[in-house]
């Protein structure tokens, strides 16, 4: 049971959000920098951020060319437009909020692997560059052959060179989103379970277990879930799945030349410096029903294909030993776009960030916080 100062100061809050992921917490920090007084409090499940947001490989990026490509041919021009505006416009986001320096954004540039295969991509590249002119004010597609020779790669016909992609070591940034919440007086609540949720009509109880205090009810005036893959579970028609991503980073390379963010296959095979070691990941569409799940797992057969490439295309003829492997869960939806809606009076929901969380992460959560704040204006002022 709670006692009295606990059910008086810390159980009644004006907004909370469940997913102290990029999102939950852009929400958060969305919410304070427009409302500063209101009470904002996080529900974690996980003693750290749960799903992808600490468990990525640290991409900065918002589409390579044949990804984008993929896009247009499943989605549209539209929709393909739309998700590349709104992945650089979270990256910009994000940069202004946390700064370059804390998370070690490093804007090196991304380069697609282009095989024999796939040079039919490069008749679209002029019109890719033209389509998405009016978002980077510039082409940002280019093809650079003779980068294959400088960074040593086998089995590639050409390179596709853009400048403005980045990257960003993903411990850093959510430990200074994390920062930045708290110094705006929002509370996080990790290792909380969730068991339900339900709207009485002027507030709405959120249940949660605790170890030492058992079920209690936590009351809120708003409720917005930003549980990415996990939404199932307090939400069980929404329109998403969950897509595991395996990541793998190798022990220290001498001599390594690769410098960058670097994509294969539409975007699904990736890899990226850090420091003297690749960080390397994807595969999912080698078994797509398989890494449709939320068990934290490694999939042996993609495994075996990243290592693959890792020896036969970027590093040939190098010793490369891994050091460690991880997976993150992501979401996905039919169209790759979030989805960001009012579900119920006074619970909303943002998720389903397509495997792009740290470049539209901060863009869906300030969407969202603009949402709850603009349909109680009575919140955003001070009483």
């Amino acid at each position: 049971m709670l006692s009295f100062w606990e059910e008086n100061t810390f159980n009644h809050v004006d907004i909370a959000i469940v997913g102290a992921g990029i999102t939950g917490l852009s929400t958060a920090i969305s919410i304070k920098e427009r409302a500063p007084h209101l009470k904002v409090l996080i529900l974690e499940r996980g003693i750290m951020p749960t799903g992808a947001s600490t468990r990525n490989a640290g991409f900065a990026c918002f589409g390579s060319l044949s990804e984008i490509l993929d896009d247009i041919e499943n989605f549209g021009k539209e929709k393909a437009h739309q998700l590349v505006q709104w992945r650089w416009q979270g990256l910009q986001l994000l940069k202004k909020r946390l700064g370059t320096k804390k998370t070690d954004y490093r804007n090196w540039g991304g380069f697609e692997l282009i095989r024999e295969s796939e040079t039919h991509f490069l008749d679209r590249l002029p019109e890719i560059n033209d389509m998405m002119e009016d978002i980077f004010e510039t082409k940002i597609f280019s093809e650079k052959k003779g980068l294959i020779k400088k960074f040593g790669f086998r089995n590639i016909e050409t390179v596709v060179q853009n400048t403005l992609e980045g990257q960003v070591d993903t411990g850093k940034m959510m430990y200074e989103m994390m920062l930045l919440a708290q110094k705006l007086g929002v509370m996080i609540w990790t290792n909380c379970l969730i068991s339900k949720w339900r709207n009485d009509g002027d507030e709405i109880r959120v249940g949660l277990q605790d170890d030492y205090r058992g079920g209690f009810s936590l009351h809120a005036k708003k409720l917005v879930l930003c549980t990415n893959a996990f939404t199932e579970n307090l939400l069980p028609k929404a329109d998403l799945l969950p897509g595991r991503g395996i990541v793998m980073i190798t022990k220290p390379i001498e001599g390594l030349k690769i410098k960058g963010s670097f994509h294969l296959d539409r975007g699904y095979f990736y890899f990226r410096n850090f420091g003297k070691r690749l960080i390397v990941g994807g595969g999912r569409n080698l078994d797509k029903e398989g890494e449709t799940t939320t068990d934290f797992g490694l999939n042996q057969k993609i495994m075996d294909d990243l290592q693959y490439k890792l020896k036969n295309i970027i590093l040939p003829g190098r010793k490369v030993e891994i050091e460690q492997n991880w997976s993150g869960i992501m979401a996905f939806g039919h169209d790759k776009m979030p989805l960001i809606k009012t579900i119920a009076d006074h619970v909303y929901v943002a998720v389903r960030m397509g495997g792009m969380g740290v470049a539209i992460g901060s863009l869906v959560g300030k969407r969202v916080g603009e949402m709850v704040l603009d349909e109680a204006p009575e919140m955003t002022e001070k009483t």
